[in-house]
């Protein structure tokens, strides 16, 4: 029996129906209430800003060590090496006597070799003889430069550090996540190179200046790229919230700290009349590119059908249930085409098969209020949900995204973010460059390095592949 069917049936005259049915609306109404909390906090939950800890009971912990059988692959070990050049030779003869019996009759049957890779703890203190002069044409002055050196500056500050130390400087920063305190103290113990904090600031500083050609060309790969992945977490600046959006494809990665969450930070990035496609979580502030083609993420609308299936009925749950067949078939027809077993022809007749299943789905009203919004989620970002089997080069998840924004969150839980938006565009530029570096199969400490020792700035060769 359905509502309108109950209130028809009761009569008018009775006051305690009257009062059952207020009792009833009210109880539906906190149900209702109840229902969008629940939901928040789930949402709260999942959230990259969200504490380590929970406030669930851990499972329990696995046996640890590496464990047996094919599937978890071979043994790692350090490999024997075979150096090029050897620095240091030692001996390491037999004792006196024997260790277990004290017999001094021993007999030496072979030698074995056996190598050792070590740190230098002694600093390599350099001093340059700069010779001046000047042009007896223009009457200017004339100054011979290493190729070493980082500076042109004498006087206070002709004591000056190595590039190699300042590029180590930048990338337990900004990649390894150390505070400048952390980076000051770690090469004070293992090296007695005593520094400051402003001093790994200020270079930061310098070094950005340098890189800033770099960021550059990334910005404009990423702007011309055919495809793009998307995401976005909250940072902080100055005490003040923040986000840190990060824009990535499979050859460079830009990062961009704003203090809005609209859609200009992406804007600014990619042109408002980007046209490739974009891969995202469903933020809406991505339907405004109206130009560009949708890739909506597969793995979060699978984890919302696993939450909803969770905690709804045994009848509200079948609609969930449904889509994440839909979806989890849709990923299986991309593995048969990478596997060669499906052709792009077929996967374009199968996207449409689901594309069709889908609006039959989500065509008719839902009773479940949890259901219907997920619905009306689907019925506007129906045609962006299956867009990587029309183009099989496009990922069905933004997992490029989320694995690159990793990074930068540990940093923001250990050091909580930058003190100045100085400092959070130093961020954006030194991570960009050491994220794409990795991307390009560059030696992120050389490029650095040689940025540093270079009068005119050096760029990211970012290959076509």
């Amino acid at each position: 029996m359905d509502d309108r069917t109950s209130q028809n049936s009761i009569p008018d005259d009775c006051p305690r129906c009257r009062e059952l049915e207020r009792e009833v609306a009210k109880l539906r109404e906190q149900l209702a209430r109840l229902e969008e909390l629940f939901e928040k906090s789930q949402r709260a939950g999942k959230r990259q800003a969200a504490p380590f800890r929970k406030n669930k009971q851990a499972a329990p912990p696995q046996k640890p060590g590496r464990k047996s059988g094919d599937e978890h692959g071979r043994h790692a070990h350090r490999e024997i090496p075979q150096p090029d050049q050897i620095d240091e030779r030692y001996d390491a003869p037999l004792p006196e006597s024997c260790p277990h019996c004290g017999s001094e009759e021993l007999l030496e049957q072979s030698v074995r070799q056996q190598y050792q890779t070590e740190i230098p703890r002694r600093p390599i203190l350099r001093q340059f003889n700069v010779h001046l002069g000047c042009c007896q044409d223009c009457g200017k002055a004339v100054r011979g430069r290493h190729e070493l050196q980082t500076s042109d500056a004498f006087g206070a500050a002709s004591s000056q550090l190595g590039a190699d130390l300042h590029a180590i400087m930048m990338i337990c920063n900004k990649e390894l996540g150390l505070s400048h305190g952390k980076v000051c103290k770690l090469f004070e113990r293992l090296f007695g190179i005593k520094l400051s904090r402003s001093t790994s600031i200020r270079r930061q500083l310098k070094m950005a200046d340098k890189l800033l050609p770099s960021y550059g060309e990334i910005g404009s790969h990423v702007r011309g790229s055919p495809w793009v992945v998307c995401d976005e977490t909250g940072w902080r600046v100055e005490g003040e919230n923040a986000w840190l959006h990060d824009f990535v494809t499979d050859q460079a990665t830009l990062y961009w700290i704003d203090a809005t969450r609209n859609s200009e930070p992406a804007k600014a990035v990619l042109g408002e009349d980007y046209s490739g496609v974009m891969v995202h979580d469903g933020w809406s502030v991505y339907d405004q590119f109206t130009l560009a083609r949708h890739q909506q993420c597969l793995a979060h609308l699978l984890r919302r059908c696993h939450e909803m299936i969770e905690t709804a009925t045994a009848s509200a749950a079948r609609f969930p249930r449904a889509v994440q067949d839909l979806l989890q078939r849709s990923l299986g027809f991309r593995d048969r085409f990478r596997e060669g077993t499906l052709t792009r022809r077929g996967l374009k007749i199968f996207a449409g098969r689901l594309l069709n299943e889908l609006h039959r789905l989500v065509s008719r009203k839902k009773r479940n209020r949890a259901n219907e919004r997920f619905a009306k989620h689907l019925r506007k970002h129906a045609e962006s949900l299956f867009t990587f089997l029309l183009m099989p080069e496009v990922d069905a998840t933004n997992w490029r995204a989320e694995q690159a924004i990793r990074p930068a969150v540990v940093n923001r839980k250990v050091w909580g973010g930058n003190r100045t938006w100085d400092g959070a565009h130093v961020q954006s530029i030194v991570s960009s460059v050491l994220v794409t570096c990795g991307q390009q199969g560059l030696d992120a400490l050389d490029f650095l390095s040689g940025n540093l020792k270079s009068r005119q700035p050096i760029t990211i060769p970012i290959a076509t592949r």
